[in-house]
Order: structure tokens, then C-alpha cells, then sequence
């Protein structure tokens, strides 16, 4: 490795929709921006999306996830950002230095900001601890959706889904395309996890059947997955005595969450929150360590692509303010932030402080269960600096709500009513 430091105002660390938005956002604003992407393809987990729902909010039209990500790619490169594919972050320290890789070569990029948009990774077997055998046939959905898309290999017949997520939901969509049994789509909790609609464009289109409180207590099979075990859980999340059942199958998918990748934020420094597993940001979208920002799901985890690319931007254009010394700001008005709590009703909130200058803000929130018609209210210092209206508040369903900071004091705290 030389000893030669390269330099540019802001690195971005990663290449899906999040980071792509961030290094276009930057570059627009006048900064220098070089993007590093470990994937030999800019897009991130968009290129193996092939349905369509993509791009009503960003470009108000419907696209493909690859057709999304274009859009990014091309404006990042017209904006005049360096754009690195293969590149592997191996280290990143809190003064903005990082060291990356490309097969034998490794190089040193000093950054005036950085923006860690390094995503997420799903939950596997080993992590929910199902027992029984090791055998051939067990895939995150994810994977499935890698080898079913892009690597054109039939994964198995018949299909059993372990969890409602939206990769899961749309991967029993896409194996019965493929000729394949979806069986049943096993969730843990009393309502599904994924987004409504598809649930229904998925699931109810298809009369593919949803077990609600149900779980995966057993997989069965040697050399390849011959069925599974399922029970009914009850409202304290302990399997009922004498409800279990067989369902023989040959595969089964795990679509049981995802975990924000903040390796690289943790060596850095960053404070992390336990409730989103992502980093504590102000409302620029800035971390504990000053100069690195944070946005998408290694931030928190969106359910729209276009959403975790707005946030990108916001976080983009502020990097490139820091960068540049117009948001310089000083360790005394640093401490000068009031935190965001999430009171009743409410899972977490992001960001988890704003500024009294801060003036107007969003914050991004998701409930603790379903509800009906709910209210969301933002309140701080006895009054309230945010209120939104929902028909059907879901916990799948990210919900922004706009807020006023100027002048805030207290502490602010969101919550339903």
C-alpha cells in the first residue's frame, strides 16, 4: 500500500439507492465525491429486484429495481462523482481517513465528510436458532431472490416462507411464477410484517395461505429439507402444547429481518441505537463523530427505495455543507441538541436529537402495532411542533413527519393518540 493519501471532500461509502442519492446530492452541491461500492455493479440490492414498484415517489413513475437504480448511476456520473465499484472499505477512522481495497491493490482516501450508506444484511438460521438438521434447502430470501434473478437456479418445488417481510412476500410471489408450491408463509407475530399491498398483490392474489402467531420450530432432513415443524405461539411468544403440525417441503426461505451493516461505524466510533440498530443522528443526519453521516437502512431500515434515496440526498447535501465549512459547527453549539424520545405507540424515531436553530426538520417513525386512525404528535416544551394524520397506522409503514424546531428547549417526544 503507498503512503500517498489521496483526498476529495466527501466519501461515500456505498452503492445502493441510499448512497447513490448522497454522492449526487454532494457533487450537485460543489463538492468533490468519490462513491466506493464493494459489489462489481453500482445499484446494491436494486439489481436483483426485478419487480416493479420502484420510483412513484423519486421520479413519480413505476420502475424496476434495476431501472431505479440507473437513474441513480447516471446522475451520480453526471454530477462529475468518482465512481469506485469493487472497492472494499476496510477501515475507517473517526478523523475521515479510510483504506480501501481492489484485489491487490489497496489505497488510503482522506475525506473532508463522509457517508456511510453501507446498507443492511438479513437475519439467518443460526441467528433465530431453529433446531433440527443442517440440511441442503434452507435460503435467506434474499439469496433466493440472488440466485432465482440473476444466477437463473431453480431453488426448490415446494416452498415453505418463514416470516412476512417484504423480500419473503415478494419471493412467494416470484416462485410461483416459477412453477413452484408455495405452501404457506409462516409469521411470528399476530399481524404481517410486510407492506399491505403486498400482502395482498402477493399472497392474497395468489391464495397462498398467511399463518399469523405461527413459527418454524423444527426443520427436518438429512441431505436435503423434507419438511418442517410448525407451531402456534401465544400472546407472551411461548409455543402452545399440542399445536404443532408437519408440512412437508423441500425448501424454506427466511424472510425474519434485517440488521443494518454498521461494522465500519462502530470502528469509527458511532454511537448506536439499540431500538433501529443504526446510528444516532442529528436532524442533518449526522453521528457522534463529526464529519460522518449516516442514511438508508444503515441508518434504520426503509420499505421504499425512493424514501431511503430522499434521505440520502438530505444526508449528501449536508455532508458537502460540513465539507465545505459552512456547517462548521462548534463543539459548544454541538452540544446545544435537545433529544427525540418515542413515547406511546411508537417503535423509535430518527433522527434522535435536533438543533434550537435548527428550524424546520423530519423525522421518520415507525408504531409499535397496528392501528386504526392515529394521530402522531411531535411535542416539546408544552407545545406541539409537529401533528400528522394517519387512516391506518402499520408497522411496516415508515411514517415522516415534518416538524418545527425553532426555539425548541425540552426535550421532544413523539407519539399516537
Amino acid at each position: 500500500m503507498s503512503d500517498r493519501i489521496q483526498r476529495t471532500d466527501v466519501a461515500v461509502i456505498g452503492g445502493g439507492p441510499a448512497g447513490l442519492a448522497a454522492a449526487a446530492a454532494a457533487a450537485e452541491q460543489g463538492a468533490q465525491v468519490t462513491l466506493l461500492d464493494r459489489n462489481p455493479q453500482l445499484g446494491g440490492i436494486l439489481n436483483q429486484c426485478i419487480h416493479d414498484g420502484f420510483g412513484l415517489h423519486a421520479f413519480g413513475e413505476v420502475l424496476t429495481g434495476p431501472e431505479f437504480a440507473e437513474r441513480y448511476v447516471r446522475r451520480a456520473a453526471d454530477a462529475g462523482v468518482r465512481l469506485e465499484s469493487n472497492a472494499m472499505v476496510a477501515h475507517l477512522a473517526a478523523s475521515g481517513e479510510l483504506v480501501w481495497t481492489r484485489t491487490s491493490r489497496r489505497a488510503r482516501l482522506r475525506a473532508g465528510a463522509v457517508v456511510l450508506a453501507m446498507g443492511c444484511r438479513e437475519r439467518t438460521r443460526g441467528m433465530i436458532r431453529i433446531p433440527g438438521c443442517r440440511p441442503a434447502g434452507v435460503y435467506t430470501a434474499g439469496t433466493a431472490q440472488w440466485l432465482t434473478n440473476l444466477a437463473n437456479v431453480r431453488i426448490g418445488r415446494r416452498i415453505v416462507i418463514l416470516g412476512s417481510g417484504d423480500i419473503g412476500l415478494i419471493m412467494a410471489r416470484r416462485m410461483t411464477w416459477e412453477g413452484a408450491e408455495v405452501i404457506a408463509v409462516i409469521e411470528k407475530l399476530p399481524y404481517p410484517s410486510g407492506l399491505p399491498r403486498n400482502i395482498n398483490q402477493c399472497l392474497l392474489d395468489y391464495e397462498i395461505p398467511l399463518h399469523l402467531s405461527h413459527s418454524v420450530t423444527r426443520i427436518h432432513g438429512r441431505h436435503r429439507v423434507e419438511r418442517v415443524t410448525v407451531s402456534k405461539y401465544d400472546e407472551a411468544g411461548a409455543p402452545v402444547p399440542g399445536s404443532s403440525f408437519d408440512i412437508d417441503c423441500d425448501t424454506l426461505l427466511l424472510s425474519v429481518g434485517l440488521i443494518p451493516e454498521n461494522e465500519l461505524s462502530r470502528r469509527a466510533g458511532v454511537r448506536l441505537d439499540r431500538r433501529t440498530s443504526g446510528a444516532e443522528v442529528d436532524a442533518s443526519y449526522m453521528t457522534n463523530v463529526p464529519g460522518l453521516f449516516s442514511c438508508g437502512n444503515v441508518l434504520h431500515i426503509h420499505d421504499l427505495a425512493d424514501w431511503a434515496a430522499e434521505e440520502g440526498e438530505r444526508a449528501g447535501a449536508a455532508a458537502a455543507a460540513y465539507a465545505g465549512g459552512t456547517a462548521q459547527l462548534e463543539e459548544e453549539e454541538r452540544g446545544e441538541r435537545t433529544p427525540v424520545h418515542a413515547g406511546d405507540g411508537v417503535r423509535y424515531v430518527v433522527p434522535q436529537s435536533l438543533a434550537a436553530a435548527q428550524g424546520r426538520a423530519l423525522l421518520s417513525l415507525r408504531v409499535t402495532e397496528p392501528r386504526g386512525k392515529t394521530k402522531i404528535e411531535a411535542t416539546a416544551d408544552g407545545r406541539t411542533i409537529g401533528s400528522i394524520a394517519v387512516r391506518k397506522a402499520h408497522p411496516a409503514t415508515m411514517v415522516q413527519l415534518p416538524v418545527e424546531a425553532n426555539g425548541v428547549a425540552g426535550p421532544v417526544e413523539v407519539s399516537c393518540s
